[in-house]
């Protein structure tokens, strides 16, 4: 029984230029459902796209999972006038159908989570359902051009509490056996089973406005999904948060970075109370590498754009639990990470963003005594679950 993902990605789109890749609470669109697919029950995820940058960004990104893999979509599907149903047969043909259960998951729902997807898969795999879609129940009273009510009756207008409302289709998830999609070459067909989603997960990334709601319903979510308890775990940033974010670079490349002692002191005692310290950076740096040496940090990861997978992966490795994790970032490529973990804590010379979202902007600058700050606090902060 093979299960396999489906994400169409086009280079271009009309409504927000380059969609696809730009940067969502830091991390480009597409990541988002890809992660949880990743992280859900199917075996393969593929990244059907024309774009060249996305698939780079796959293969040094997700190496980390053997279930991603990235195939070239024809310019011909990936066309403003190209169907999704076309690019599910290219694909479906390239890969000579080697797979039973077929799971189409857009990029513009970014809201969509493992379990839905299990759910989908659920239904054609383990109940009499040839195809599943994801659904979003709405109480709206539903009207046509002509004036006609659809859904209810205007002269007994129900009370929400006892109105059933209707199932909209919200364009998250569709899943499909072989079977059915080479008898219909449609991504939904036969005994069609419905799942329904959270009534935020209506809202497709189509536009500009739906980009700013859909990003405020991500923050609003972590943020009141935080669990606090003792800090287990501290991960840190790099530059601008170990450094003061500037780099000395010579013809053959970078050559120092700033740090202060006193951190490195205070990472040293925090250990001692039994903290995991953890590195995450975007540069692959040399002198990061020798500096994390130097204070015997072994948890050091170097070069990952896309620091929320890792931590995901960590997870599910049971390395890390974000409910019991300290996050200290400086820019907008920490933003994903920092609102969803116990504490999340910056440098007095972070962005603007990054303050405004911070649990504690911390009374230090990188590279002068923020890390120290952030040692302390946690030690402090556990003594009331010692």
């Amino acid at each position: 029984m093979k299960r396999i993902g489906f994400i169409p990605l086009r280079k271009n789109s009309k409504g927000i230029p380059h969609k696809n890749k730009k940067k969502l609470l830091g991390r480009p669109l597409f990541t988002w459902v890809l992660t949880e697919a990743i992280f859900s029950n199917l075996d393969t995820i593929y990244v059907f796209t024309d774009d060249d940058e996305i698939i780079s960004y796959l293969e040094l990104n997700f190496k980390w999972s053997d279930k991603v893999k990235a195939i070239k979509r024809s310019d011909e599907n990936a066309s403003d006038t190209a169907s999704t149903e076309a690019a599910m047969l290219e694909f479906a043909s390239k890969i000579d159908w080697d797979f039973d259960y077929f799971c189409l998951l857009q990029a513009t729902s970014p809201l969509t989570k493992r379990e839905h997807i299990n759910e989908a898969l659920h239904c054609v795999t383990q109940q009499d359902y040839d195809s599943a879609l994801s659904v979003v129940k709405t109480h709206r009273f539903i009207w046509d051009s002509n004036g006609k009510s659809l859904n209810y009756d205007i002269y007994k207008r129900p009370r929400r509490q006892d109105f059933e409302g209707l199932n909209i289709e919200n364009g998250a998830v569709y899943t499909t056996t072989k079977e059915a999609f080479k008898n219909s070459s449609n991504r939904i067909s036969g005994n069609i089973a419905t799942i329904e989603m959270p009534e935020e997960t209506l809202t497709e990334i189509d536009s500009l406005s739906d980009w700013k709601i859909i990003e405020q319903l991500i923050i609003n979510t972590s943020k009141t999904s935080k669990n606090t308890g003792r800090l287990n775990y501290l991960v840190l940033d790099v530059d601008g948060v170990f450094t003061d974010g500037r780099v000395t670079f010579g013809v053959e490349g970078e050559l120092s970075k700033t740090f202060d002692m006193r951190d490195g002191m205070g990472l040293e005692i925090l250990r001692q109370h039994n903290v995991q310290v953890i590195v995450m950076t975007s540069e692959n740096s040399k002198v990061v590498q020798k500096r994390m040496e130097k204070l015997k940090i072994k948890d050091v990861y170097l070069g990952v754009k896309d620091k929320y997978s890792l931590i995901e992966q960590l997870q599910a490795e049971s390395k890390i639990h974000v409910n019991a994790t300290a996050y200290v970032g400086d820019d907008v490529n920490d933003l994903s990470n920092m609102l969803r973990v116990a504490w999340s804590f910056c440098p007095k010379n972070a962005t603007k963003e990054i303050k405004y979202h911070a649990d504690v902007v911390l009374n230090h600058d990188s590279a002068n005594g923020a890390i120290r700050e952030v040692s302390e606090f946690i030690i402090n902060y556990n003594q009331r679950f010692e």
